[in-house]
């Protein structure tokens, strides 16, 4: 009787939804990318800081912007000593958790830069997914308004840095204070009770965000009674009156000609607001401070528009927009939008000791930012991949180790070709799908006249794929027969004009 053959149930090899992989010249892109941005960061005078990428729950508490889900935004789990720990949602939460723990042996203020992957437990979408990296810098322990002037000057630098071109980006300013004062005046924040109205001002700010994507009119709706958009589906609004909704509407509107003019339209909108003047003071004084060193409007203005989404902000907040346009899926043309944002975060330390400390620091969405440069087609080529020794004779695998180590200990990029090497045309065509710019050939009738065979693959590339053997290989007129001592030497000069 025939043995009847067990299932074996294997694993599907899929990523988790929400996530993805990321192959060749998409990690070099983003390592490159990223040494662009700390290297401003640290002519800054930043220094370089990393944190665990798991913080406890009560350490990163509840700031994330879904406010309907306050705690639903991370990924968490119990330990088995029943204490919550959670992947970190962003960078500035683990940072108030170091300043707090090591404020005794930390320089007052604490100039910190970071980078790495942040997790958010949020429902995935075209190009949102829950890992994304994020590349922060901060300065703890000061409450000067010239440490949010210098952030924003250095948001700037580093768009150029990295390849941004000026005119296709804008740093907008605004202040939560501001904002607050607004409210105040609105009627919808009393600082004397402060969860008093939450709800109202978590719609109104969220409305003051997407006046971008709905227009003024569909902001003033949902100040109102609420909004239908083209779906059918309704949301609540604000529910405030017209004389309410008025001034709020006002505050969104108030930029003007130059800094001096929004600046004058906020101070008359936040009436006899204490927060509301001294958020407006600020502004004035980040202003001042910009235009001292040649920061003009068009690379970051005052723009009363930014909100910010997350909760922890209580003074000056910046975001970065990139104004050119670019094509969606549908072929329909639109602005880039945002790739960096940040603020001040007064109270976020305070947590931890009972006591403020004043802190502000931004934070650069890397894969956002990479986007951007690839629809700019100022990256997204094809990456360049090795200079590659083929394997003529099996039994001389020592010699084309020797060559590979020459070309390396010269700074090239080189391997050997480790497949079966029987067949010589699948040796090209793995060269050909690596991108190598230049392969290497010694057979046994070059070995004994001291010489080597190199080939430029970027002129033959179009004819590996017909190639079968060693001799149709030799006919192209891109290679060229060197003696064996020169190879480094040749090589370099092949790579270099193929470069240039």
């Amino acid at each position: 009787m025939a043995k009847k053959k067990t299932k074996v149930n294997r694993p599907k090899a899929i990523q988790p939804r929400g996530f993805r992989d990321y192959f060749g010249v998409e990690v070099t892109e983003r390592a490159e990318m990223l040494s662009a941005i700390t290297e401003v960061y640290h002519r800054y005078g930043f220094d370089a800081l990393e944190t665990s990428a798991v913080e406890t729950v009560e350490a990163l508490g509840s700031f994330l912007p879904d406010v309907d889900r306050p705690n639903a935004g991370v990924f968490a789990w119990q330990d088995e000593d029943e204490a919550w720990m959670a992947l970190r949602y962003d960078m500035t939460a683990p940072l108030a958790r170091v300043y707090a723990q090591y404020r005794n042996d930390l320089p007052t203020p604490y100039r910190r830069y970071t980078v790495g992957p942040v997790w958010r437990n949020e429902k995935p979408g075209p190009g949102r997914f829950r890992q994304f990296y994020q590349c922060d810098a901060d300065t703890v322990g000061t409450a000067s308004m010239a440490a949010d002037a210098e952030i924003c000057a250095m948001l700037a630098d580093t768009l150029e840095a990295v390849g941004i071109d000026r005119g296709d980006y804008i740093v907008r300013l605004n202040s939560r204070e501001v904002l607050n004062g607004v409210m105040e005046a609105a009627g919808v924040l009393n600082p004397d009770d402060p969860d008093a109205h939450a709800e109202e001002r978590g719609i109104v700010m969220r409305a003051i965000d997407k006046l971008d994507r709905l227009g003024p009119g569909g902001v003033r709706a949902l100040l109102g009674a609420g909004r239908k958009d083209e779906s059918g589906d309704f949301t609540d609004g604000a529910g405030l009156s017209d004389a309410q909704a008025d001034l709020v509407m006002g505050f969104m509107e108030a930029r003007g000609a130059d800094a001096a003019a929004t600046i004058a339209a906020l101070r008359g909108l936040v009436g006899g607001s204490a927060s509301g003047a001294r958020g407006v003071d600020g502004l004035e004084e980040i202003a001042a401070l910009l235009d001292a060193q040649g920061y003009g409007p068009d690379r970051i203005l005052v723009d009363p528009s930014v909100v910010r989404g997350l909760g922890y902000y209580t003074g000056p907040v910046y975001e970065a927009e990139l104004t050119f346009e670019i094509e969606d899926e549908k072929g329909r043309k639109q602005q880039f939008g945002s790739v960096a944002g940040g603020g001040r975060y007064d109270d976020l330390v305070k947590r931890f000791t009972g006591q403020e400390v004043p802190a502000t620091g931004v934070s650069i969405g890397v894969d956002r930012l990479l986007a951007a440069l690839r629809a700019k087609g100022r990256i997204g080529g094809t990456s360049v991949g090795p200079v590659v020794v083929t394997v003529m004779d099996r039994d001389r695998m020592g010699d084309y180790q020797a060559m590979v180590a020459e070309l390396r200990n010269a700074g090239i990029r080189a391997e050997v070709y480790l497949g079966n090497p029987k067949n010589f045309g699948n040796q090209l065509k793995y060269a050909d799908a690596r991108g190598c710019p230049v392969a290497v050939i010694e057979g046994s009738d070059e070995k004994a006249r001291g010489v080597v065979q190199i080939k430029d693959l970027a002129l033959g590339a179009r004819l590996a794929a017909d190639m079968e053997t060693h001799e149709d290989w030799k006919a192209q007129p891109a290679q060229m027969e060197i003696a064996r001592s020169d190879l480094v030497a040749q090589v370099q000069a092949m790579i270099a004009r193929a470069e240039g």
